[in-house]
């Protein structure tokens, strides 16, 4: 298929930048081709910001905007404000960053609580309500926010509903050493991410958002998707299982990874490679199981291989 080597082409131009992650790269591509948002968390360093600029010069005519959020961050901040023109005396509204194809949100925990709740509306229905008008985000809209898993110092947890919006968490890890040498000498001179040239255009990167939603997705496996999601819920340890937001999201972002791997179906293997990335961050542990030093990651893990695949 051409959307395919559109799809190949991307990811191919990240991982010239982006070195030793082409794992995590395909998620996050998938994740951005399926229209959902992604939560990156990882330590300092390991190259989540780069990611994201890469993802953003990598596609010729989006708009990108980051924003580093700060304890005194607001709302307004991230939406935009009505500002009363003295000419006409009249208020007019200045759109925030908000408005744009890929935004990133940087150390998203740092916000408060308000300021994070701002991006629930606009990452769950594509759609911001500022002052009772509703303002439409056209376009891909793809939210990147990066947070420290080590650092809790002045920061604010995510709330379970904020979390949920997330169609992936992922992190990105250290890399081995023959790759930190590569990424040593593509830094030699100058950042790299500073001369990259598009690998696709607006209008191709719709045609493989378009494309990836055909992809067939058989009833059995529609079975299989809701099984593993319906797992995590009635167990004792978990107090707060996965929602049928997570359902659609495995679907969704399994058939981006079946385009990537030029399939014209989902394959079981699709669900499963995502399905921890898709379901553990959105599990609340009972605080007895936290206690015991239970994992979610580790729990969706031994939920895949306990739930029967089809055949």
């Amino acid at each position: 298929m051409i959307e395919t080597e559109l799809a190949n082409r991307l990811e191919t131009a990240i991982c010239t930048v982006v070195r030793g992650q082409q794992e995590t790269v395909r998620k996050v591509l998938a994740c951005m081709i399926s229209g959902g948002h992604v939560l990156l968390e990882d330590y300092p360093g390991t190259g989540k910001t780069t990611l994201a600029k890469a993802i953003a010069k990598s596609v010729c005519g989006t708009g990108f905007k980051r924003v580093q959020f700060t304890p005194d961050l607001l709302p307004s901040d991230i939406l935009g404000v009505s500002v009363l023109d003295p000419r006409t005396q009249e208020f007019r509204f200045h759109k925030g960053p908000v408005f744009t194809d890929i935004l990133l949100a940087d150390e998203i925990n740092r916000a408060s609580p308000r300021t994070q709740s701002a991006l629930l509306e606009a990452m769950g229905e594509r759609q911001v309500t500022i002052e009772g008008t509703r303002y439409d985000l056209d376009g891909i809209f793809f939210v990147i926010a990066t947070q420290n898993p080590v650092e809790f110092r002045g920061t604010y947890p995510l709330p379970e509903a904020q979390m949920d919006r997330f169609a992936i968490q992922c992190g990105l890890g250290y890399v081995s050493a023959g790759d930190e040498a590569e990424i040593l000498a593509d830094q030699a001179e100058s950042n790299p991410v500073d001369s990259m040239e598009p690998a696709l255009d607006r209008m191709e990167l719709l045609r493989i958002m378009a494309a990836s939603r055909k992809i067939r997705f058989s009833d059995e496996l529609r079975h299989y998707a809701v099984a593993l999601v319906a797992s995590t819920r009635g167990i004792p340890e978990i107090q707060l299982a996965a929602s049928p937001r997570a359902s659609l999201a495995l679907m969704k972002i399994s058939q981006a990874i079946s385009l990537f791997e030029g399939r014209e179906f989902v394959v079981p293997e699709a669900i499963q490679s995502v399905a921890v990335d898709v379901i553990a961050h959105r599990l609340v542990l009972a605080p007895e199981a936290k206690y015991s030093g239970m994992d979610a990651r580790q729990f969706v893990e031994d939920l895949v291989r306990k739930v029967p695949t089809p055949i």
